[in-house]
């Protein structure tokens, strides 16, 4: 399972970079209202991408 994370977070490394920056400047800085509200809405629609590209409960 791990493996299969690893490997497609590495497949793209532009968004895997951005997704890591957005994290981490959300967690440990506070930006102005508008301005996380727009990076939380882009870590969210990458949080979904994510999963839907790596589907590892696929039934």
């Amino acid at each position: 399972m791990f493996k299969n994370i690893i490997s497609s977070l590495i497949d793209q490394p532009i968004l895997t970079s951005f997704f890591v920056s957005d994290l981490l400047v959300l967690l440990f800085h506070r930006p102005p209202f508008f301005f996380s509200l727009l990076m939380f809405s882009a870590l969210l629609a990458m949080s979904m991408y994510f999963g839907q590209k790596l589907a590892l409960f696929k039934l």
